[in-house]
């Protein structure tokens, strides 16, 4: 039975490609979503991809993937600097975890350097861009097949 691996993208990523160009390139949350899509099932896995603005969904997503994911990939947006929550629900999920963020947040403001999530987190990519999504799937399938 091919793994699932559930990609999780938080708030204002739905505006990806229209939101900061500059910073976040012009590539849609779609367009992310059917690359990681296409390498997942080149992996071996299959991809849920799913975006919220609400924390609490994104929560709710995490606790269902505790029954039916073999691992999370999340760039949880702003909520990496702010939520609790989602540390603790991530702490509650027994897979790997893996954190994306399109930009490199220790070059931006002071605020953005901290993460809560990368408390939980196996491992963190941060600033390659919307490839970072691809790097993390590969990392995800090289954790899921030791």
């Amino acid at each position: 039975m091919t793994r699932l691996v559930t990609l999780l993208n938080g708030p204002n990523l739905n505006l990806l490609g229209l939101r900061q160009p500059e910073i976040y390139g012009r590539e849609t949350l779609e367009d992310v979503a059917a690359k990681t899509a296409d390498l997942a099932e080149d992996l071996g896995l299959r991809l849920r991809a799913l975006q919220s603005n609400h924390e609490g969904q994104l929560v709710d997503w995490i606790h269902e993937a505790r029954g039916s994911s073999a691992g999370i990939i999340i760039n949880p947006g702003a909520y990496s600097h702010t939520s609790i929550a989602i540390l603790d629900a991530l702490n509650a999920y027994d897979g790997p975890v893996l954190e994306v963020h399109i930009s490199n947040i220790h070059k931006r403001e002071s605020f953005r350097h901290h993460s809560y999530v990368s408390a939980r987190a196996d491992g963190v990519i941060a600033g390659f861009g919307t490839e970072g999504y691809l790097l993390a799937l590969r990392r995800m399938a090289t954790l899921l097949n030791a």
